[in-house]
């Protein structure tokens, strides 16, 4: 359903007329356009503090894109920056600053201590009001929990609520700050997630944190169709999320095996059929579906490197008045058949090594909604199941998850208006994000050079105001 506010406010008179109300005036996202964009074009400024660790990885990553690449200098805190490499430009940024940057990136993989922290400030207060529509912060640091001593943890901790705030106050242009904390010595697994980050595929994605462990070093792969020679299995691929779900992965190389109830085959073959994929009908809550599906894998392709588990349903009613049935039947597609899968999927090693694990949680099952208690509950299960397995898969086997926020569907249509004006304004990005925006997300966790990145929930929410 089309944003009609969205296209008012960025019309001149609706502009002004928002400006005099004092209403929001959001400023509309800018997405991939084709899948041989460079991931970051335009002016980008790195800066790295004390002791930073990823700062020549970053300059490599950044160095390979047509972006023009900037260093900071002017003040000793920043004294750093210039380890991103000889292609960048030396810009003191204690002078004017002329023109505006596409991206901000601060490695800060090397604060110690609180006082240390001033570095940010140095770095982003000339330069955050610099940065232009639709752009990207990105910060860098070290995982709280590897490092040894509390002032070191304090501070690296201090970068999730410096980059909370950050999105929250560049929001309204359009524009993401995201945050990756990589264990020590995993500098070379920041690649996939820095071009994510920076590109317009996470354009819905802000406020968030992700981590980043310890893996193998990808073998290269063709940037415009990184997932070639993979298949994926894709759970409730007939419309919305899942179809687009679907669709991405394709685009990106893959052979895509759609599963939807079979009452939407139909709907579910109109989209495999449009992306040279294979659809199966099952409902995932029958016992006998975990066989069925992997009876299907075996005999069609042999096994799968992508599970995408996308199936969800709500039955809402508060407590007091839900029927068993609504609680069983949320908790069985949700969450048990999720495991199910897997279980009957690695039990016969049809998963394949290096295999991504992709579950979809919501913004529900980590702030709760109201009449919504079995599905706020199977979404959060989800949570405590992705982080749960990411700790006993081998064979470079990674599990994660999305939680989407309000997402434009056929289900975000039907809502009262009143009620859906507020699910899309409810957010730093003042707006409603798009089924490829989650689709995006769980694209870049499939892609080969993100062996590092598991264990994760990204919210793909436009950094909602609502839970954490």
């Amino acid at each position: 359903m089309s944003d009609l506010y969205l296209k008012l406010v960025n019309t001149p008179v609706g502009k002004s007329a928002a400006q005099t109300l004092g209403l929001p005036s959001p400023n509309p996202l800018k997405r991939l356009k084709r899948v041989d964009q460079p991931y970051v074009e335009g002016d980008v400024l790195v800066a790295a503090g004390s002791g930073a660790k990823a700062v020549s990885t970053l300059g490599a990553t950044l160095g390979a894109s047509p972006a023009n690449l900037f260093h900071a200098t002017g003040l000793d805190t920043l004294d750093e920056s210039s380890k991103v490499g000889n292609k960048a430009q030396a810009l003191d940024v204690t002078g004017e600053l002329n023109g505006k940057f596409s991206a901000l990136v601060f490695d800060a993989t090397g604060l110690k201590t609180p006082q240390e922290l001033r570095a940010l400030y140095d770095f982003f207060h000339p330069t955050i009001r610099k940065l232009a529509a639709n752009g990207r912060i990105l910060v860098i640091g070290q995982d709280p929990h590897t490092c040894r001593k509390a002032p070191q943890a304090a501070a690296q901790q201090s970068l999730e609520g410096f980059v909370r705030a950050m999105g929250k106050e560049i929001g309204k242009k359009g524009a993401t700050a995201n945050l990756i904390w990589m264990a020590p010595n995993a500098e070379n697994q920041l690649d996939s997630s820095v071009r994510f980050f920076l590109s317009p595929r996470s354009a819905y994605v802000s406020g968030q944190f992700v981590r980043i462990g310890k893996a193998d070093t990808a073998k290269a792969t063709n940037p415009v169709a990184p997932l070639a020679g993979k298949v994926a299995l894709v759970t409730g691929a007939s419309r919305g999320i899942g179809a687009s779900i679907a669709e991405t992965l394709s685009r990106d190389g893959a052979t895509v095996i759609g599963l939807d109830i079979p009452q939407a085959l139909e709907d579910l073959k109109t989209v495999t059929d449009a992306i040279k994929g294979k659809a199966l009908a099952c409902d995932i809550t029958d016992e006998k579906a975990p066989k069925l599906i992997a009876d299907f894998i075996a005999k069609e392709t042999g096994g799968v490197d992508f599970v995408v588990h996308n199936a969800g349903i709500t039955r809402d009613k508060t407590l007091g008045n839900m029927p068993e049935h609504f609680w069983d039947m949320t908790i069985a597609v949700n969450l048990t058949a999720e495991e199910l899968i897997d279980e009957e999927l690695m039990h016969r090693s049809l998963l394949n090594e290096n295999g991504r694990i992709v579950c979809i949680s919501s913004i529900s099952g980590i702030a709760g909604n109201f009449g919504q208690t079995n599905y706020s509950c199977a979404k959060s299960g989800v949570i405590g199941y992705v982080e749960a397995m990411s700790k006993q898969l081998k064979d470079g086997i990674t599990i994660n998850a999305i939680a989407p926020g309000f997402i434009e569907t056929q289900m975000t249509a039907a809502m009262p208006f009143t009620i859906r004006e507020a699910g899309r304004r409810m957010n730093s990005l003042s707006q409603g994000g798009q089924p490829i925006d989650v689709a995006e997300a769980i694209a870049w966790y499939c892609n080969p050079a993100s062996a590092g990145v598991t264990g994760n929930v990204v919210r793909v929410c436009g950094q909602s105001l609502i839970g954490k």
